[in-house]
């Protein structure tokens, strides 16, 4: 049976007050030039890099990770990290609670997320997932040996692949079961004794002031909605990433196994009362 996490409620956003206006200028404005910067340099950059080093990217990423360890700073949520960031060739998994999710394993990482082909196309978004190096997979049959071997590629080139297995961002108090289609990928010839795969744990903390799901992006709502709720918080609240001890794909015996496995370690790291189960 497929699982779709049905909330209990769909979300309401309180009202923001005229005079925290200002305070969405006063991050909005340091926050387009972030990135537009960014996205400026790793446009010219990537002109020499593409020709000379194929899929190899050895400064774009460095780059990305910049401009996501400022946005953090404008957007004024602490950042903690805890755990050995794997070194070894694979993939990283965690669950998805945000579009800041983007962000804040960005900062940490140099990794390349994996991401459904419609996002491709999406205005701004679109263009800035291409130019990090997004890999786009399709929901199409007949393209799956060629997705394979793009993800076998870009693997064998070092790339650090991250993918949301739940499927869907959530409310950030809960950990979804995990889907198994895309772990069948490192179960190929070529990947299977030589991949890591390593759990990753993103826990949000909202102020004191806020609902402790403030940080959720769920329901119906709106992408421009929520980033302006985050923009206006006077107060903000904190992330934490844990990242797990990888395992090695060949230690399961199947995509199933293996998806199991990091779902419970995903969900043992977060706090007793997050802990949920499906």
């Amino acid at each position: 049976m497929t699982f779709t996490w049905q909330p209990e409620e769909e979300p309401t956003l309180p009202k923001i007050p005229a005079w925290r206006w200002l305070l969405i200028i006063a991050r909005a404005v340091p926050l387009i030039l972030v990135l537009g910067t960014g996205v400026l340099l790793m446009a010219l950059i990537r002109l020499v890099e593409r020709p000379a080093f194929g899929l190899h990217r050895p400064v774009t990423p460095y780059i990305t990770m910049a401009v996501c360890r400022i946005s953090m700073l404008i957007f004024g949520i602490r950042y903690q990290s805890t755990g050995e960031i794997m070194a070894a060739r694979g993939a990283v998994v965690a669950n998805h609670s945000s579009w800041l999710d983007i962000f804040a394993l960005n900062a940490g990482k140099r990794i390349y997320f994996v991401s459904k082909s419609e996002v491709a196309g999406w205005p701004g978004i679109g263009f800035l997932a291409r130019i990090t190096g997004t890999v786009f997979i399709a929901r199409d049959p007949k393209q799956a040996k060629a997705q394979l071997d793009l993800f076998e590629q870009r693997l064998m080139a070092g790339h650090k692949l991250l993918f949301f297995p739940e499927g869907t961002s959530t409310d950030g108090i809960r950990v979804l079961p995990f889907k198994t289609t895309l772990f069948q990928s490192f179960y190929n010839d070529a990947l299977r004794d030589q991949t890591m795969i390593q759990p990753v744990t993103l826990i949000y903390t909202a102020s004191a002031s806020r609902e402790h799901r403030f940080y959720g992006w769920w329901g119906d709502m709106s992408f421009g909605a929520h980033l302006l709720q985050v923009l206006a918080a006077g107060r903000q609240g904190s992330v934490k990433i844990i990242y797990h001890p990888p395992v090695k794909v060949a230690d399961f015996p199947n995509r199933k196994a293996l998806a199991k496995h990091v779902e419970d370690v995903v969900r043992a790291g977060m706090p007793p009362d997050r802990q949920i189960t499906y």
